[in-house]
Protein backbone atom coordinates (compact mmCIF):
# COMPACT_ATOMS: atom_id res chain seq x y z
CA UNK A 1 0.00 0.00 0.00
CA UNK A 2 2.79 2.58 1.02
CA UNK A 3 4.53 1.45 -2.58
CA UNK A 4 1.73 2.78 -4.60
CA UNK A 5 1.31 5.69 -2.36
CA UNK A 6 4.59 6.24 -3.16
CA UNK A 7 4.61 5.97 -6.94
CA UNK A 8 0.77 7.58 -7.13
CA UNK A 9 2.55 10.73 -5.30
CA UNK A 10 5.71 11.08 -7.63
CA UNK A 11 3.28 10.59 -10.75
CA UNK A 12 1.25 13.77 -9.42
CA UNK A 13 4.51 15.82 -8.90
CA UNK A 14 5.83 15.00 -12.58
CA UNK A 15 2.35 15.79 -14.15
CA UNK A 16 2.43 19.16 -12.20
CA UNK A 17 5.48 20.11 -12.70
CA UNK A 18 5.38 19.60 -17.02
CA UNK A 19 5.60 23.69 -18.56
CA UNK A 20 3.49 23.73 -21.72
CA UNK A 21 5.79 25.10 -24.39
CA UNK A 22 3.90 28.04 -25.67
CA UNK A 23 4.51 31.91 -25.24
CA UNK A 24 2.54 32.10 -22.50
CA UNK A 25 3.41 34.34 -19.24
CA UNK A 26 2.36 35.93 -16.25
CA UNK A 27 0.97 39.56 -17.98
CA UNK A 28 1.16 40.74 -21.37
CA UNK A 29 3.55 43.95 -19.60
CA UNK A 30 5.35 41.39 -18.23
CA UNK A 31 6.31 39.67 -21.38
CA UNK A 32 6.28 42.98 -23.53
CA UNK A 33 9.22 43.91 -21.63
CA UNK A 34 11.22 40.98 -22.06
CA UNK A 35 10.56 40.93 -25.47
CA UNK A 36 11.67 44.20 -26.16
CA UNK A 37 14.78 44.93 -27.91
CA UNK A 38 16.97 48.34 -28.99
CA UNK A 39 16.89 49.68 -25.87
CA UNK A 40 13.46 49.21 -25.25
CA UNK A 41 12.51 51.99 -28.42
CA UNK A 42 12.18 47.95 -30.55
CA UNK A 43 10.21 44.86 -30.35
CA UNK A 44 11.18 41.02 -30.92
CA UNK A 45 9.03 39.99 -33.89
CA UNK A 46 8.77 37.17 -36.49
CA UNK A 47 7.93 40.31 -39.28
CA UNK A 48 7.98 43.50 -39.01
CA UNK A 49 5.09 45.90 -40.17
CA UNK A 50 4.84 48.24 -42.95
CA UNK A 51 6.37 51.44 -41.05
CA UNK A 52 9.14 49.61 -39.24
CA UNK A 53 12.33 48.11 -40.35
CA UNK A 54 15.02 45.23 -38.52
CA UNK A 55 18.49 46.60 -37.38
CA UNK A 56 19.74 44.14 -35.70
CA UNK A 57 18.21 40.21 -35.06
CA UNK A 58 16.85 38.78 -31.32
CA UNK A 59 17.02 35.68 -31.63
CA UNK A 60 17.65 33.16 -34.66
CA UNK A 61 13.94 33.25 -35.31
CA UNK A 62 12.92 36.92 -34.09
CA UNK A 63 13.53 40.57 -35.82
CA UNK A 64 14.29 43.84 -33.78
CA UNK A 65 11.59 45.58 -35.94
CA UNK A 66 11.96 49.42 -34.48
CA UNK A 67 10.34 52.25 -36.13
CA UNK A 68 12.48 54.31 -38.61
CA UNK A 69 12.41 57.57 -36.65
CA UNK A 70 14.33 55.36 -33.39
CA UNK A 71 17.21 54.43 -35.37
CA UNK A 72 20.65 56.32 -35.52
CA UNK A 73 21.56 59.12 -37.95
CA UNK A 74 23.64 57.16 -40.87
CA UNK A 75 26.91 59.31 -41.71
CA UNK A 76 28.67 60.14 -44.86
CA UNK A 77 29.31 57.06 -47.68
Amino acid sequence: LAMKSLLFVLVVLVLLSYVPPVRSGPNMYIRRLFSTCWRTKGVCKKSCGKSEIYHIFCDSAHLCCIDKKYLPVEFGK
